[in-house]
């Protein structure tokens, strides 16, 4: 009775990709509970990094504050300076090793999901986008569909959409999200100054 209701309203496929979408964070973040955050060693290595980065913070921000004339002071302070940033980034990549295992089920059961939706709604408009998009979008958004209707919206931008949106929230909302001191633990790590 309620797919009944679902099929005859106007938004029902993009709303069935939006609840599949949130069925799998759900489900992916599930696993990642079983085989990472649940653990000892992520909660040491979390705490490890929380301290690191709480530590560097402090030596940065009373380094910046101090005025020291002796030169000999100042260069041991640079040296603990980068220990503490040598050990923070070791527990960062630690850290990213070890949630390795757990990306790897997950991208298994997105693309599974993924296929699936594909082979439902293929060639399909789901949604309607409330604008023309610029190029690059364009070619994401209409991907595999017919017509010349570049408001129409394909079934894996929608996807796309929903899936990084629901969950990174959802990782926020539980709590999972990356140690703040894990800088690098995402795409776009920041650069390091001295090394430039």
């Amino acid at each position: 009775m309620a797919s009944a209701l679902l099929s005859g309203a106007k938004y029902s496929d993009g709303l069935t990709i939006v609840g599949i979408s949130m069925c799998t964070a759900v489900i992916c973040e599930a696993i990642s509970w079983l085989l990472i955050y649940r653990t000892a060693s992520y909660k040491s290595l979390k705490s490890t990094i929380d301290k690191a980065s709480k530590k560097l913070e402090t030596m940065k921000t009373t380094d910046g504050n101090t005025v020291s004339s002796n030169l000999l002071k100042k260069s041991s302070k640079i040296k603990k300076i980068d220990r503490v940033e040598t050990s923070l980034k070791e527990s960062s990549r630690d850290l990213s090793m070890f949630k390795f295992k757990s990306g790897a089920v997950v991208a298994v059961i997105l693309f599974m999901v993924f296929g699936l939706l594909n082979s439902l709604f293929e060639g399909k408009p789901v949604a309607k986008i409330p604008f023309v998009p610029i190029r690059l979008v364009q070619k994401m958004s209409h991907r595999g569909l017919p017509g010349d209707d570049m408001t129409d919206c394909s079934m894996a931008f929608l996807y796309l959409l929903c899936s990084i949106s629901i969950r990174t929230n959802l990782q926020k909302f539980l709590g999972f999200s990356p140690p703040r001191g894990a800088a690098g633990a995402g795409f776009f790590p920041m650069p390091d100054p001295k090394s430039s």
